[in-house]
């Protein structure tokens, strides 16, 4: 297997992967979505609430707030030994304002500068006047097959990579396919005359250019064996740290079955 970088920003990664089968990359796909693990607000102790928003709405409302994850100082739930939570499997996370004002999710005070809300400015509810708010919220880790919170990509998707093919017998150079091409895959060269494949992986494989072609000089389709894995993430964690986690949790698996397999022979 061979994984190529081909952009990349603070959430957002988009890698070509080549050697690999379709079943591979949906598993790592899947396994990116629900099964890499993040930090979300479960439990919410609410002492005062004034405002007109329902205790339940608001604790909804924190939850689906996106955390900074630190997957290394944190560990699941399930492996603490603590009676109900404590540093080692939880954070805390305070909220105490008074009105009148928006309230913010920057107005979280976390109890570990690690993990704070990846975005400042999602509002949690409005104080009127002399209205009051104050409440501890409790996060933990979980996986998105648990709850949609718990997930760290808002998309992870895959595609053949696009295999283009101009007969160079057959292409009269008419341009028409390039001028029709809805994502500038195609490009005529006055110069030498000719069809240039300039962005093939931009190329979703439309075909228009095919249906264009009179003479029938172009041929588009996916390579097997090749693929164009894009990630986004919520910020919980950097794309490359959702990859490589669910590449180890892939490993986990293979492993685990390859145990059961020799077992049993």
């Amino acid at each position: 297997m061979d994984i190529t970088t081909k952009s990349r920003d603070d959430d957002k990664i988009i890698l070509i992967i080549e050697g690999v089968d379709v079943p591979f990359v949906n598993a790592l796909r899947r396994i990116c979505m629900v099964e890499v693990p993040t930090m979300a607000i479960e439990e919410v102790d609410v002492y005062k609430n004034d405002s007109r928003i329902f205790d339940e709405v608001l604790a909804h409302r924190l939850g689906l707030v996106p955390l900074k994850t630190d997957l290394e100082s944190i560990i699941p739930r399930d492996e603490c030994d603590c009676e109900d939570h404590c540093p080692r499997c939880s954070v805390s996370l305070l909220l105490k304002e008074k009105g009148p004002k928006t309230v913010y999710s920057g107005d979280l005070t976390s109890q570990d500068n690690k993990v704070t809300p990846v975005h400042d400015a999602i509002p949690l509810l409005k104080l009127r006047g002399e209205e009051e708010v104050e409440l501890e919220a409790i996060a933990q880790l979980g996986t998105g097959l648990e709850h949609a919170k718990w997930q760290p990509t808002t998309s992870s998707a895959y595609k053949y990579y696009p295999l283009i093919t101009i007969d160079t017998e057959k292409c009269e150079a008419c341009a028409k396919c390039a001028t029709e091409c809805p994502r500038g895959v195609l490009e005529f060269d006055e110069k030498e005359n000719k069809i240039l494949v300039v962005d093939p992986e931009n190329c979703n494989m439309c075909k228009t250019c095919v249906k264009d072609c009179e003479m029938g000089a172009i041929t588009v389709e996916g390579q097997e064996d090749k693929f164009i894995f894009k990630i986004e993430t919520d910020g919980s964690l950097k794309p490359e740290e959702v990859i490589s986690t669910a590449c180890d949790i892939l490993a986990g698996k293979s492993q685990k079955i390859i145990e059961f397999t020799e077992g049993e022979s």
